[in-house]
């Protein structure tokens, strides 16, 4: 498990709000919300972002997909929602634990950024 933020969570060092967990993945309230709804969901196992997952991660990475679907159903995001990944430093990633932004409960524009 990191050492990140991300991993001190999973340990249960520092609360969160969890609105999931299972064997592969845990899901929680991001403490800066930047919609109604925004749900930061991460593997248990440690993957620095997309771009550092191997082959061999092709399973958690499919289980997080379906799963991110569960909760946006499980917090009523039936109109609609966004899945946000962020890699590197340019892509606005800041903590280096893979991790899915699960976002909704408005209109989301596009582009994002």
């Amino acid at each position: 498990m990191s050492d990140t933020i991300f991993g001190k969570i999973l340990r249960r060092e520092i609360p969160a709000d969890i609105v999931y967990e299972d064997d592969m993945c845990m899901a929680f309230r991001d403490v800066a919300p930047q919609a109604p709804v925004h749900v930061l969901l991460i593997p248990k196992k440690s993957i620095v972002s997309l771009a550092t997952a191997a082959p061999a991660d092709h399973q958690v990475l499919g289980h997080l997909m379906i799963k991110a679907a569960h909760i946006a159903e499980q917090e009523g995001l039936e109109k609609g929602y966004r899945v946000v990944t962020n890699i590197g430093h340019d892509g606005g990633q800041t903590v280096h634990h893979l991790h899915l932004h699960i976002m909704g409960g408005r209109r989301m524009n596009w582009p994002p950024g």
